[in-house]
């Protein structure tokens, strides 16, 4: 499609793109250049949904700590100093370009119960029904029961897609995309996905140390995306200055062919 053809699009941003390190600071600099890459898409008339890793990281510095904590306490804690340092740093940035932002924070019962999801999508209606104003999405880590946790924001970009109808979704993490058995380096990915389930067993489930999905959640993630019909990439958000070109069918990054359009969120 070209760029007269209006898309609404998810953009998932990994943990491993918004911070620098274990200790989880926070990457400023990448920021911004998402901001601008997504303001960019957004100039151009698409609407944009972002789901936004990276809260727990960017509050473990506010706690002292070195590590991401496995105390579910701690982890709900970070989260909510996190998720604020994010959120401060995102409307800073989108400021910049005349954007503002609006914050949803969803618990699995608000996707899955079906009211509840039905506010959750009037409500992203009426932001995107605003040009002015970037939707930024996330798990509420503050409040949410462990048992219920949706999963990891791979999971949760996949299912608000499939609430919002979307057009496309795109995963941006650490790496381009996916690489196969015979790959020989990282960079070495395959480009373009027929059907997702002949890949499925490709994935290498590593992740990094603030992490929650690897390889192998982030292909469910696009499973059931695509078997609702939205095109999905898997794409490097350390390179995020090629979003505008991954919208329009260019770019580095492992495109999987959608199915025949479906409502379906199971």
């Amino acid at each position: 499609m070209g760029s007269d053809t209006r898309k609404r699009i998810v953009i998932k941003i990994g943990t491993g793109v918004l911070t620098r390190n274990a200790g989880g600071g926070i990457h400023h600099a990448m920021i911004a250049r998402l901001a601008q890459a997504i303001a960019d898409i957004h100039a151009a008339g698409h609407e944009v949904i972002v789901v936004s890793s990276g809260a727990v990281g960017a509050g473990i510095s506010s706690f002292g700590l070195e590590k991401r904590p496995t105390e579910i306490e701690m982890l709900q804690a970070c989260a909510a100093a996190g998720q604020a340092r994010l959120m401060h740093l995102y409307e800073s940035q989108f400021g910049h370009h005349g954007l503002n932002v609006a914050q949803l924070l969803v618990t699995h019962e608000d996707l899955q119960d079906e009211r509840r999801s039905g506010n959750v999508l009037a409500t992203l209606n009426a932001i995107l029904g605003h040009r002015g104003v970037v939707p930024i999405m996330n798990e509420n880590d503050s409040v949410s029961v462990y048992e219920l946790k949706v999963g990891d924001n791979d999971t949760l970009s996949s299912i608000v897609a499939r609430l919002a109808a979307a057009d496309m979704l795109i995963l941006l993490t650490s790496v381009p995309g996916l690489t196969g058995p015979d790959s020989v380096s990282e960079d070495d990915i395959i480009t373009h996905v027929e059907d997702v389930e002949t890949v499925l067993h490709f994935a290498r489930d590593e992740k990094g140390a603030l992490s929650v999905g690897g390889m192998a959640s982030k292909l469910r993630a696009v499973e059931a995306a695509v078997n609702a019909g939205i095109e999905t990439l898997i794409a490097s958000g350390l390179k995020p200055e090629q979003l505008p070109d991954l919208v329009e069918g260019r770019g580095l990054a492992t495109r999987f062919r959608p199915k025949a359009k479906s409502s379906t969120l199971s």
